[in-house]
């Protein structure tokens, strides 16, 4: 019978230790806390920022970006204050910009609904489609809280995010806070920037936003030395008034477009691209049915002058005819008419019809 080594007895002992060390380690407890976000790859509604609530129904549509390849807007569908589809109404398109829409949009819309809110991460490959997709969507749900603010009553505070107005050193657009009628708060998200222009919108803007909630409306006097400038913001400032539900701290508005009556409302649409230029409707709606349409920018220059001022007319009574965007082309006229309807039915979908 053989001795066991005094060595051997001592290497065998301590593989034992490290096996048993090894394997203590390595156990779970049963329930981990957070097993169950890690399995789904979900992070809570919670922290993920929720869409504004209040019962908002409906379809909201964001004010269109304009990217480097493209314009994109957003437009979402509401139901108990919750996202439950959202889509890109305008997107990038032509080229390689296809392939990159088809790709990305699916996924931006599918990131929005699960977030309920602008919080979404960026498509790879989709920079510029994705940064000009949130900006919208940002518009779409500041829109969506305004309507949730009226809804629950008058006296609360409402953000209206103005559309965005082109001028020719940049885009200027204005954001709004209104309570009991009145502007509580003005600011500029866009404005003009880049060498003189830094300087330009440094010394008008503040000054603008100060005269906005000086006068609660958007009759104010333009800023010496930024004509452009001042033109925007005005024509932003509108669009974020009009954008106030009738009875619901719109004072400003009503002031500024001069809609008559306590029902009747105006609503501005948001800019349409077309081929030849943008086209952009404002309507006024009373008692459910549009009692007048106007378009506020429209294509200019050349042959669109005598094209617009014939078309425009008619497809405005068109509209108050139908009381909806499902009217016909003026013949002639197809990218103007196309463009009509589209930003016809964004002030719909804002007017809550």
């Amino acid at each position: 019978m053989r001795k066991s080594h005094p060595v051997r007895r001592a290497v065998l002992a301590g593989a034992a230790t490290v096996s048993g060390i090894v394997l203590l380690l390595s156990m779970k407890p049963a329930s981990d806390p957070g097993g169950a976000q890690a399995a789904g790859g979900q992070v809570p509604p919670a922290a993920a920022g929720q869409a504004p609530q209040g019962g908002v129904n409906g379809a909201v549509t964001g004010d269109a970006q304009q990217t480097q390849y493209g314009a994109v807007q957003v437009r979402l569908t509401m139901s108990g204050g919750k996202i439950t589809q959202a889509e890109a109404v305008q997107a990038p398109k032509g080229g390689r910009s296809d392939q990159i829409t088809a790709s990305s949009v699916p996924r931006l819309n599918q990131a929005a609904v699960a977030a309920q809110s602008a919080e979404i991460d960026a498509v790879s490959g989709a920079t510029y489609t994705s940064a000009g997709y949130k900006k919208s969507l940002q518009s779409a749900l500041d829109k969506a809280k305004a309507a949730g603010g009226a809804a629950q009553g008058s006296g609360s505070a409402q953000t209206l995010t103005g559309d965005v107005a082109q001028t020719q050193y940049g885009p200027v657009q204005v954001r709004v806070t209104v309570a009991g009628g009145k502007i509580t708060k003005a600011e500029a998200v866009q404005a003009p920037k880049g060498g003189r222009s830094d300087q330009i919108t440094s010394s008008s803007v503040p000054r603008l936003n100060q005269a906005a909630v000086a006068a609660g409306n958007a009759q104010i006097d333009a800023v010496s030395g930024a004509t452009y400038t001042s033109a925007g913001y005005k024509k932003s400032l509108q669009s974020a008034l009009d954008k106030a539900p009738a009875g619901g701290g719109g004072g400003g508005a009503a002031q500024g477009s001069g809609a008559g009556g306590a029902q009747a409302k105006t609503v501005t649409g948001t800019a349409a691209q077309t081929q030849y230029g943008p086209v952009q409707v404002r309507i006024t709606v009373a008692g459910g049915k549009i009692t007048k349409a106007e378009a506020v920018q429209a294509p200019k220059g050349g042959r669109s002058d005598q094209i617009t001022s014939s078309s425009v007319p008619r497809l405005n009574q068109a509209a108050v005819a139908a009381g909806n965007a499902q009217i016909d082309a003026v013949s002639g006229a197809t990218y103007t008419s196309a463009g009509y309807k589209q930003s016809l039915q964004s002030a719909l979908d804002q007017a809550g019809g």
